[in-house]
């Protein structure tokens, strides 16, 4: 899949220099063709399962719920009639409920729920009873008598004074102190035995056990509408606080470095000296001279505090880790100043691309596609089944549970084997090729997401990183640098290395894939009592994080000389590898560097936006009481501000990152291809020169 473009050189020599190398080479050719094809013909069989399962697919499988024929209710001829009500609440206390989400009684979609207690026996003698009555029938019983009307099941036995609850009719409860009423009634009768009302608890709580999420959804969607216009503001706030903080970067990030790092040292040598203050104060204490040998372990860790031999080895561990921070800044004082200046210097190349800090818009609306489509054939897939019917019956039936065909049901064999059974609907699947392989489908579309999503991530690091090394070769920046570097980057990527980008992306779907099933594995082995089976289940999911964490980090810098140099992803990987471990102290410094300094960049514009939400949607400052909105949890606002938040200002902040990755490998590469002579001059900034005490000669 990767082969190699130009001649080889052995792996880990330091690049020859090219007099001819001026930034970014413009003539190039496509790389990693063989997986351009592979990931054009996988988008095409993508959208083939998606409209596979368009075709199939009806979400008002999981919208609207369905009654014992599979008819949904508020859909369709019953358009008027959006209620679903059950005929004996109490049967679904069956455990079957949770198996199968459907309770072993006939269904109706009814206009209305029942606001009256009767029962058939009754109603039947009274005709405007009666007529009320039969609004709630599987269909109109005509003038049959009661107990024929019981025996096929086209009325139930009773009706009980309901409430509406996610489209379905359930009971009227109530208290009078301690006891439950429904309809106000402590009792109510089935039309043969008086029963009391508790005895519908059961039913209700498995019947509704599916079902209560969705209402909180309903009150979470009603508080989004309610406070969408204010999230959008504190947002808004996030992307002005990230755009100030990387301004900033650009000349504060020395001073920000140094005072972070001199308050580490400081924290530790206060450490240090609180210590050996109470290291002191034990002395006369009596029992405070005792080893921690003869103390022995203690469940009481507070009672370790008491010995002075526990302050003496807080004393040695802070004063090790103390001298050597010391010992590190003082070798490393120089490669720390390196990463400053690049990080500076990041800024300002920023400063050259400003379209660059809009990018990752670009970048979210393309995931935001790849997510969409995959909810959408998600959806679609788990509804293209079609609605499977099962043999219920209240007494011992040998058909029990059986698919049954409801057409031809009440001339089947298992209608005559077990005359009061019934066939009604029971869950949604089928055994049609199609639906054997529908987990199939199912994995390709997990698959292909991930493939896709590490692809528009891949393709946006790419332009990026195109974009700002454009920036480092171009001698005089003002006269040598593109007039749209983003745009002429992201044309040189689709055009030539979509291929590349595919084959990277293609490797970390895998593994993230593998990590998926694990997470499966284990999720199902939860209750398993064989301890090696969960020991090698752990060491698989920490190789495999490890694995994905370096892979990640190996594109990410392949991205990079793809866009630099034009040669594919294979050879792009190895060379920037060699590079970095000739490099591996200054890789280690101004990593930990910039992490640090995004880290704190992030934790700052999160915590001040969250801390403006809790108190603006809170309510619990009085100048926003009379602007803040009701809402049902004041929660769901804030969480959504501090994800988006911290989503606003990582975007922002993988652009400076990149940047900085990006401008590091180039200033590594400018070392090791020029020398500073008149025909090889450094490509870097006066202060970087300055740093390395360096400089170019006069022409």
């Amino acid at each position: 899949m990767c082969g190699e473009d130009g001649a080889s050189k052995k792996s880990g020599e330091p690049r020859k220099f090219d007099p001819s190398f001026k930034g970014p080479i413009q003539n190039r050719g496509c790389t990693d063709i063989v997986c351009c094809i592979i990931f054009i013909i996988a988008i095409v069989g993508y959208l083939a399962v998606g409209i596979l399962a368009w075709t199939h697919g009806d979400p008002r499988k999981v919208i609207y719920p369905t009654d014992s024929m599979g008819q949904f209710c508020g859909q369709g001829k019953l358009e008027k009639q959006p209620f679903l009500f059950y005929f004996n609440m109490m049967k679904c206390a069956s455990p079957m409920v949770l198996l199968e989400f459907q309770c072993p009684t006939p269904q109706v979609c009814v206009q209305t729920c029942p606001n009256r207690t009767m029962t058939l026996i009754t109603a039947i003698s009274k005709p405007q009873d009666w007529e009320y009555y039969k609004s709630y029938c599987k269909e109109d019983p005509g003038h049959k008598a009661a107990a024929q009307i019981l025996k096929e099941k086209l009325c139930p036995a009773y009706l009980v004074s309901s409430n509406p609850f996610l489209q379905r009719c359930f009971p009227s409860m109530g208290k009078k102190g301690e006891v439950i009423t429904v309809g106000d009634q402590e009792k109510f009768s089935d039309g043969v035995n008086e029963l009391d009302a508790k005895d519908l608890m059961a039913g209700m709580k498995n019947a509704s056990i599916v079902m209560e999420g969705r209402q909180v959804a309903m009150k979470i969607f009603e508080d989004y509408t309610k406070s969408w216009y204010w999230i959008l503001i504190c947002l808004l706030i996030a992307v002005v606080l990230s755009l100030i903080f990387i301004v900033l970067l650009r000349f504060l990030a020395g001073v920000m470095v140094w005072v972070m790092i001199l308050m580490v040292v400081a924290v530790i040598a206060y450490g240090i000296a609180h210590c050996s203050i109470k290291y002191v104060s034990l002395k006369d204490t009596p029992g405070s001279n005792i080893t921690l040998q003869q103390l022995g372990f203690q469940p009481d860790f507070a009672v370790y505090l008491h010995i002075r031999q526990t302050w003496l080895a807080f004393i040695i561990i802070l004063a090790i880790l103390e001298l050597i921070i010391i010992l590190l800044l003082i070798f490393l004082r120089n490669r720390i100043r390196v990463a400053v200046e690049l990080m500076k210097e990041a800024s300002r190349a920023i400063g050259y691309v400003m379209s660059s800090l809009v990018f990752p818009i670009f970048t979210f609306f393309l995931l935001a596609i790849v997510i969409a489509f995959w909810g959408v054939n998600a959806v679609f897939l788990s509804t293209s089944s079609e609605p499977v019917y099962k043999v219920f019956n209240e007494t011992e039936c040998v058909h029990s549970r059986e698919t049954c065909n409801p057409e031809n049901f009440t001339s089947s064999s298992m209608k005559s084997d077990c005359p009061h059974s019934q066939c009604l609907f029971a869950f949604y699947g089928g055994e049609t090729p199609y639906h054997k392989y529908l987990i199939l489908l199912q994995f390709y579309n997990v698959f292909l997401f991930f493939w896709c999503a590490n692809f528009v991530t891949a393709l946006g690091q790419m332009t990026l990183a195109g974009a700002f090394a454009s920036y480092y070769w171009a001698f005089d920046k003002s006269k040598d640098m593109p007039a749209f570097p983003l745009c002429a980057s992201l044309g040189r990527s689709l055009r030539y290395h979509t291929g590349s980008l595919a084959f990277g992306s293609l490797l970390l779907a895998i593994v993230q894939v593998i990590r998926v099933l694990l997470e499966y594995i284990d999720h199902k082995l939860k209750g398993a009592e064989n301890k090696f089976a969960k020991f090698l289940l752990c060491c698989l999911k920490c190789c495999f994080w490890c694995l994905e964490k370096f892979i990640k980090f190996i594109n990410r810098n392949a991205y990079i000389m793809v866009a630099i140099y034009g040669k594919n992803f294979c050879r792009s990987a190895r060379d920037a590898f060699f590079l970095l471990m000739r490099n591996v102290v200054r890789v280690v410094v101004l990593d930990k560097v910039t992490d640090f300094i995004l880290f704190l960049g992030k934790l700052l514009i999160v915590g001040l936006v969250g801390i403006f939400a809790f108190f603006f949607f809170s309510g619990q400052t009085d100048a926003f009481k009379g602007t803040a909105p009701s809402l049902h949890y004041y929660w769901v606002p804030i969480l959504t501000v501090l994800v988006c938040s911290y989503l606003i200002a990582h975007g922002f902040f993988s652009v400076y990152a990149m940047c900085v990755d990006t401008l590091f490998l180039c200033f590594l590469e400018d070392l090791e291809r020029n020398d500073g002579s008149a025909e090889r001059p450094y490509l870097m900034s006066e202060n970087l020169l300055n740093v390395l005490k360096k400089k170019n000669q006069a022409n």
